[in-house]
């Protein structure tokens, strides 16, 4: 029976369904697209915005790897897009398995992202860490996932939240200080005024992270014995024994220090924020043979960088890799991009070794050259006579951690997540530090001996000094505020040194120096004047009256902190047993250590030994337990049992002398060292 037709209407053939559109219906598509959304919205808090907002107040980050605007720009795509897009296809690949496997599978993604933001969140308002934090956090992920799942309100909330990343990247390329680094803005700074007078050859270097305390004998003085470079030069220049630096960071330090100002805004140490600088002021006058390292204050007009560090989008990509895991760790972690900063040496960047070679045949093994600081072999390369007035700049990342150097010059390995706070690792930290520095004296010293042969030494104005300091006083280790308020001599004094041209006898001076003199006392030597307003003043001009200091934890906030030369911190005495011999002792117990396996087959002569020992024991094994570690039969260092770091270690032991160790196989020992002094050797695994 034919079917019936309204009145009035035409007959026509039954209509026929279209085929339905391969993929999903209309509906099926957009609750696809809804589900994208919110898991962009979510991988966006998680990775994007933490990532970006600490790489965004890091620019120095980008300029220590000397990243170009399009390695900096594709890094940002990447962390904006292929997180959201492999959480995303993950997802969707469970379609195939039906509607409800598809929609519990989302759930479950909502839930788990929603635990990693809880993780993070929590590590910040709260004080819970490890496992406790991560049992909140799951439960936060489910509660919200049931939420997400029961109530539409959240996933509409959420949807709307996944133009966050957007946000966010635009904060990181307009508004954030690395701005300045992605989208430099051109600007020449002002050149200085020649004035009458001689123009002197300048020789300056800046050394990282070494408090002057570092340096202090018992008497006050620089210990020659451990630091006869440092002693040597001291007794030939004018010792600035008061000089502080006005900031715990170099981004801000180091401006402050060749521009002459005070911190004011937190802005990238780039030549597009701080056009007005020493290069800039000497640039007109003088040659500029600058190594910076993580700043660029030097404009590529000025002055080329001859030495760069590892570079490019994959150590980029590699090193934000491990800040995000950092970041969403539920421990405690230095999130520190700083953290990947290393000094590249010779032998990796493929330099020769500057000459002259070093007449002190005590200095290291002649293979060992290829561990020198590749920039400091570049600078020591570029230390000759000129035609014109030349500045020689050199900033240093030593004795800066990461610790890596024997005082030989050898170098060690060491885990990256060691930590430098702590019952044990604070001191471990400060014995590290000395070693380096220990390392960094030879390094001057090397410096001086190419200076005196070329014949700079004489004419040359020489300043040597470090942009802060860093505490290891025990709970207070690092630069924080915390640090500053509870050992700012640690922090904020630092050696300065300035050899004037034609200078013989050394001399103290205690004024009040703060590193904003730098730039108008060099000035002032050169015969230079500087055409813009300074906050600092020449040593040439009378001592500032106040004894205060004035520090900037961060720009526009000044912190005063009291003045007067800082005492250095009571040594660590050496157990007696260290230097001593040990034989067949008792075995009783046992012990892990990491790397065993690096004792059986040592070369010295390759310039690596393996001088950090760290491993666990029973958990039996009281803390404050001593430990006696011994190379060979003689014991280089005794230390305590700790509780267990995030690493599972608990106790690590520094083993700086050389001489412990032979070519070949080398017998490691670990022994316990009860109250009565007897010795009960561990079984090592």
């Amino acid at each position: 029976m034919a079917e019936p037709t309204l009145a009035g209407a035409p007959n026509r053939p039954a209509s026929v369904a279209p085929p339905a559109p391969q993929g999903c219906a209309p509906s099926a598509r957009r609750v696809e697209l809804h589900r994208a959304a919110e898991v962009v919205a979510l991988v966006g808090l998680v990775v994007t915005q933490p990532l970006l907002d600490v790489l965004g107040r890091s620019p120095d980050f980008f300029l220590f790897h000397r990243a170009t605007s399009r390695d900096v720009l594709v890094l940002v795509a990447l962390v904006t897009l292929v997180p959201g897009a492999a959480v995303v296809l993950l997802g969707a690949a469970t379609r195939p398995a039906g509607a409800r496997v598809r929609a519990g599978a989302h759930t479950v993604i909502v839930g788990l992202l929603l635990a990693a933001l809880a993780v993070q969140v929590g590590r910040q308002v709260t004080p819970l860490r490890g496992v406790p934090l991560v049992v909140v956090a799951v439960l936060a992920g489910v509660a919200g996932a049931v939420a997400h799942r029961r109530w539409s309100l959240p996933g509409r909330v959420l949807r709307v939240a996944a133009l966050g990343p957007l946000v966010f990247v635009g904060l990181f390329l307009f508004a954030s200080p690395a701005s300045a680094v992605v989208l430099p803005r051109a600007h020449e700074g002002a050149a200085g005024v020649a004035g009458p007078g001689s123009h002197p050859p300048v020789v300056m270097i800046v050394l990282d992270e070494l408090p002057l305390v570092s340096l202090l004998g018992p008497d006050g003085r620089i210990d020659a014995a451990r630091y006869p470079n440092f002693a040597e030069l001291a007794g030939g220049s004018t010792w600035y024994r008061n000089a502080t630096g006005v900031s715990g960071w170099t981004p801000y330090a180091l401006p402050a220090m060749l521009t002459g100002r005070y911190p004011s805004t937190p802005s990238a140490p780039h030549y597009s924020q701080y056009p007005d600088n020493l290069f800039t002021a000497l640039g007109g006058l003088y040659d500029i043979r600058a190594q910076e390292s993580i700043t660029r204050l030097c404009p590529p007009s000025r002055c080329d960088q001859p030495v760069a560090p590892e570079q490019g989008l994959g150590v980029l990509v590699r090193e934000s890799g491990a800040l995000l895991g950092r970041i969403a760790a539920p421990v405690d972690s230095r999130i520190d991009p700083q953290e990947s900063f290393r000094e590249q040496t010779a032998a990796e960047v493929g330099l020769d070794a500057a000459e002259p070679v070093p007449a002190d045949p005590k200095f290291r093994w002649d293979s060992l050259n290829d561990n020198q600081p590749a920039r400091f072999t570049s600078f020591l390369a570029g230390l000759r006579p000129a035609d014109r007035p030349t500045l020689h700049f050199l900033h240093l990342l030593m004795p800066h951690a990461p610790w890596a150097f024997l005082p030989s010059g050898a170098r060690y390995d060491a885990p990256d997540d060691l930590p430098n706070d702590g019952a044990g690792w604070a001191d471990l930290a400060r014995a590290r530090h000395l070693a380096q520095l220990r390392y960094t004296d030879r390094l001057v010293g090397e410096t001086l001996r190419t200076l005196r042969a070329t014949g700079l030494y004489d004419r040359s104005l020489v300043v040597l000094t470090a942009d802060h300091g860093v505490s290891f006083a025990p709970d207070w280790q690092g630069r924080g505020m915390g640090a500053i308020e509870h050992a700012p001599g640690e922090v904020a004094w630092v050696p300065l040194f300035v050899k004037q041209p034609g200078q013989r006898a050394g001399r103290v001076d205690d004024r009040n120096w703060e590193h904003v003199d730098l730039l108008p006392t060099i000035a002032d030597a050169v015969h230079v004047r500087v055409p813009w307003r300074l906050d600092g003043r020449s040593a040439e001009q009378p001592a500032r009256e106040r004894t205060e200091k004035y520090f900037y934890d961060r720009p526009g906030e000044r912190v005063v902190l009291p003045g007067g030369v800082p005492t250095r911190p009571a040594p660590s005495v050496p157990h007696p047993l260290v230097g001593t011999t040990v034989g067949e002792e008792p075995t009783d117990g046992t012990a892990s250590v990491a790397h065993l396996g690096a004792f059986d087959h040592v070369d010295p002569a390759a310039g690596e030994l393996p001088a950090l020992v760290w491993g666990t024991v029973p958990r039996q094994v009281p803390d404050g337990t001593l430990l006696a570690v011994a190379v060979n039969g003689r014991v280089g260092a005794v230390v305590p049992v700790v509780p267990a770091d995030p690493g599972g270690r608990r106790f690590a032991a520094f083993l700086p002398d050389d001489h412990l160790f032979r070519p070949g196989a080398n017998r490691l020992d670990l022994y316990r060292v009860g109250a009565d002094g007897a010795l009960r050797r561990l079984t090592l695994s």
